[in-house]
């Protein structure tokens, strides 16, 4: 006997709850097919976990400075175990905050790893979906009237290097490590690799970023990049970018060795531990897409604006689909595929209003274009840049690395785009994304009171100065 849905969520993570709570309370019946734990990556091996090691590596490196405000600690020390307990208390904590969710909007939840197995009598569109258990009972078929397929992202890995999850590793072992190595080579100076290198660097671990492109934070303005480049170096942190990893070099007995070739020479790189940041796959794989008509080029699920497959009845969001991997995406996209296979008109996402943030020390985060992208696009561009050093609240927070950098259109002075690097800079975006979404003008964000003293003032002062019309600068 199958169960049949209006709506079959593929993938618990957090754009398929959203989705799945969001269609709940549109008034449908909905279930959730999970193989692991209800949050997914962002909850359980991404956002959260790595956030909480952030906090504690924060205080941490604030401690070891505390008797510049007059704080005589007497001695600081670092208990890996404690901080490893409280990361897994906050993820607990949010989990169990999610099943409370599904059982509120009476969403059925499947422990097992879900398939498309093709047309079925209820809805041939949609197709069945079988479930496989996690307990071993007997697999589960369900009937949908619609599907979204949420299934995430894994790590990718090099060829050559084999993750043991000891000597090397991804960020899904990394986040488990019981006890922090004296020394770690990391691999990709993305956002990812450039958390964890802050990170580690600030519990006191050597760290070392080994970075294909010519910079790291690659996508990023290339002003943030710089920025970034140097405040890492400042803790101690070696850089080596437009280095190549080269494949079976990799050596792992008491310590890890690897080469790399970088444009002026060849490195030969020891460490205790490796970890490979270069992005993520999309879980694609033997999730039936072969029984549909799915269309799926370079790895990812090709969809419309509304994130509708060539199935009209299949859906696909988050990391499966590409774009911008993060987790706020995801449940946009998710609201948007429920209310459209509930013939709402939700309006499609534009890329450049979704803010993005990198959680390292310092902080930096984003929306829209970057200067180089905007030049490239045919903008004659003007840009406004001011330093926290000249903000009074960070120099009572005794933070004033960074800056924040306004990009605006010459011709119609439309605000194109913003840059942050610096201390609470992923909380300060959040007013940009809405001047973006408004589609305001530097002139509109400095009409804006900002309260003395703030680090908002920031914002302010950067879009007087776009004009040259800063007043603290």
């Amino acid at each position: 006997m199958a169960n049949e849905y209006d709506l079959v969520v593929v993938g618990g993570g957090t754009g398929g709850y959203v989705a799945a709570i969001r269609a709940s309370q549109l008034g449908k019946k909905v279930a959730i097919v999970e193989k692991g734990e209800l949050g997914g990556t962002c909850l359980h091996r991404g956002c959260i976990p790595s956030k909480a090691l952030l906090k504690s590596a924060e205080i941490y490196e604030q401690m070891q400075h505390a008797d510049e405000y007059g704080v005589v600690t007497g001695g600081v020390s670092l208990d890996f175990g404690k901080v490893q307990n409280r990361k897994q208390s906050v993820v607990d904590q949010l989990h169990k905050g999610v099943e409370s969710l599904m059982k509120k909007g009476k969403i059925d939840t499947y422990e097992g790893f879900g398939r498309i197995l093709g047309p079925s009598i209820f809805s041939p569109s949609a197709g069945t979906i079988s479930v496989e258990m996690n307990n071993g009972d007997e697999n589960v078929m369900l009937l949908p009237k619609n599907v979204l397929i949420a299934t995430g992202s894994t790590p990718k890995t090099l060829p050559g290097i084999t993750v043991d999850g000891e000597k090397v590793m991804t960020s899904d072992e990394a986040l488990e490590m019981n006890e922090l190595p004296a020394s770690i080579i990391i691999v990709g100076g993305g956002v990812i690799g450039v958390e964890w290198a802050s990170m580690l660097s600030d519990f006191g671990v050597d760290v070392t970023v080994v970075e294909y492109a010519s910079r790291i934070l690659p996508q990023e303005d290339k002003d943030i990049s710089k920025e970034m480049h140097r405040q890492l170096e400042r803790k101690g942190i070696t850089i080596h970018t437009s280095a190549k990893v080269l494949p079976d070099t990799l050596t792992a007995g008491d310590m890890v060795t690897i080469k790399a070739e970088t444009e002026e020479s060849s490195l030969e790189l020891n460490a205790d531990k490796l970890l490979l940041s270069i992005g993520r796959s999309a879980n694609v794989e033997n999730i039936g897409l072969e029984n549909t008509d799915i269309i799926v080029e370079n790895g990812l699920i090709q969809t419309n604006a509304m994130y509708q497959t060539k199935e009209s009845h299949i859906y696909a969001i988050g990391d499966v689909i590409g774009g911008m991997q993060l987790a706020h995406v995801a449940s946009h996209e998710g609201m948007t595929a429920v209310e459209h296979m509930n013939d709402n008109t939700p309006s499609p996402m534009n890329d450049k209003e979704i803010p993005s943030c990198i959680y390292s020390n310092p902080e930096a985060a984003r929306v829209g274009w970057t200067e180089e992208e905007a030049k490239e696009a045919g903008y004659d561009v003007k840009v406004g840049k001011f330093p926290f050093q000249a903000i009074g609240k960070a120099l009572v927070e005794g933070k004033t690395t960074g800056f924040v950098k306004i990009v605006a259109d010459k011709e119609t002075d439309d605000l194109l785009g913003v840059h942050m690097i610096g201390p609470d800079v992923t909380n300060l975006i959040s007013e940009a994304g809405l001047a973006k979404v408004l589609d305001a003008t530097p002139w509109e964000i400095a009409s804006s009171i900002h309260p003395h003293p703030t680090l908002s003032e920031v914002l302010g002062e950067a879009a007087m100065a776009v004009d040259g019309n800063e007043i603290h600068g």
